[in-house]
């Protein structure tokens, strides 16, 4: 496993170009195979998750290529409807080939998801809304296998104890194109990855209206054409890096993003103290004077994303003041604050809250990643803490983060990868 050693002392400066969002792709890349006909998505990071998913895809019968930065899938001929337990239970994100096998086949064996170790995360509501436009599905021996002689329209609610879910909005929006008359989705997750999923299914002949609001509207359609697509900006890392300015003092230039997208994230970290000027598809940002402290509660969208409570909580660390950092959307997704801890920070968890006291500095340790966004905060804590900061089992990041090494060692960031063999 890869570790990164991480020192600190820099203020990281210059130009960042945001990849494509991996969160967007993959129920994209899984709704190629609602048509036989070739797709092609553009601007899709090359990341572990995305080869997962490009491995799922063959092996259910589809022709996965990439072409520099753009994937080329054709699925022709479904030759297996099974996603099989060896691939779907490292990624959560691999589920959702449940609606667009259900569709085009009218059966699929899917495995229980897997992915990081952030919480329990059932899969009820996407059983919920798969049966509501008539599945059957049943857990057999780890895996959802879900029948369907006809899929029917309906009238139903996608909503959730912890608010709505992302995934089971995709893979019913999936299903529901091919299904027979009009399906209406309350409660639906709004998310930019929902509605730029809606755009690339659209392109494809559905109809599809009001993706991206809490009301999705689907007339079915009787067959979809193959599409090309560009994949929106992958608005974790912009905000991943926009921490990464303040946390060090630095000043920097992110490219290729949609500020929209970002509007939660903004406000908080102008409120700890950043100096953010925004542009058609950038944004600008450095440190005011220092780093204040600032509550924050991760809500689904357009809420703070719960992808950055991990980045924001290493913020917080050495912010001037006590704040609370709450996720509402996964309430026990703090794996990382025990490594925080041993790089000093003061750090208090109370159930879904952490109560963190800004201390005047980090000092480096060797710490684990826990997952995928716990990696990416321990990176920030080590670009601020003295000393150097180990970094191991991160190949979670590399599920998420296209180059992040090479991205910040560019801004200045004394970063390293160290291959290991074990």
């Amino acid at each position: 496993m890869d570790k990164f050693i991480v020192e600190s002392g820099v203020a990281l400066k210059g130009i960042v170009r945001i990849s494509g969002s991996k969160n967007a792709a993959l129920p994209i890349m899984a709704a190629c195979l609602l048509t036989e006909e070739s797709c092609r998505i553009k601007d899709v990071p090359a990341l572990a998750d995305i080869n997962t998913m490009a491995e799922i895809l063959r092996s259910l019968g589809a022709i996965v290529e990439r072409d520099k930065d753009d994937l080329l899938i054709e699925a022709k001929t479904i030759k297996s409807t099974i996603a099989e337990y060896r691939l779907v239970s490292t990624m959560r994100g691999s589920f959702c080939v449940l609606g667009p096998l259900l569709a085009r086949c009218k059966t699929a064996r899917v495995a229980y998801p897997g992915g990081c170790s952030i919480g329990v995360r059932p899969v009820d509501l996407h059983i919920k809304g798969l049966e509501a436009i008539g599945a059957k599905i049943n857990i057999q021996k780890g895996y959802v296998v879900a029948e369907a002689r006809k899929l029917v329209g309906t009238h139903l609610f996608l909503g959730g104890l912890f608010g709505s879910s992302v995934l089971a909005t995709a893979n019913v929006m999936t299903a529901a194109v091919l299904a027979s008359g009009k399906t209406v989705i309350e409660s639906a997750a709004c998310e930019p990855e929902v509605e730029d999923l809606g755009n690339f299914l659209n392109k494809m002949g559905a109809r599809i209206k009001g993706h991206g609001t809490p009301r999705i509207e689907i007339i079915g359609v009787e067959k979809l054409r193959g599409a090309e697509h560009q994949i929106i900006p992958d608005r974790i890392e912009a905000a991943t890096f926009m921490i990464a300015a303040l946390i060090t003092n630095g000043n920097i230039e992110i490219n290729n993003v949609i500020p929209e997208h970002l509007i939660a994230v903004t406000e908080v970290l102008s409120q700890a103290g950043g100096d953010i000027v925004v542009s058609a598809n950038s944004i600008k940002i450095s440190l005011k004077n220092k780093i204040k402290a600032v509550s924050t509660v991760a809500l689904p969208y357009p809420g703070f994303p719960t992808d950055v409570q991990a980045q924001i909580m290493s913020l917080m660390t050495v912010a001037d003041g006590m704040c609370v950092v709450t996720d509402k959307i996964f309430p026990d997704r703090f794996l990382h604050l025990a490594e925080l801890l041993r790089m000093g920070a003061h750090i208090q968890k109370e159930g879904s809250s952490a109560m963190i006291h800004g201390v005047n500095s980090l000092s480096g340790a060797e710490v684990m990643a826990s997952d995928l966004r716990a990696s990416a905060c321990l990176v920030l804590a080590g670009l601020v803490a003295k000393g150097r900061t180990t970094i191991n089992r991160i190949y979670h990041l590399d599920r998420g983060y296209e180059n992040l090494d090479l991205k910040l060692q560019k801004l200045g960031a004394k970063i390293k990868r160290i291959k290991t063999n074990c």
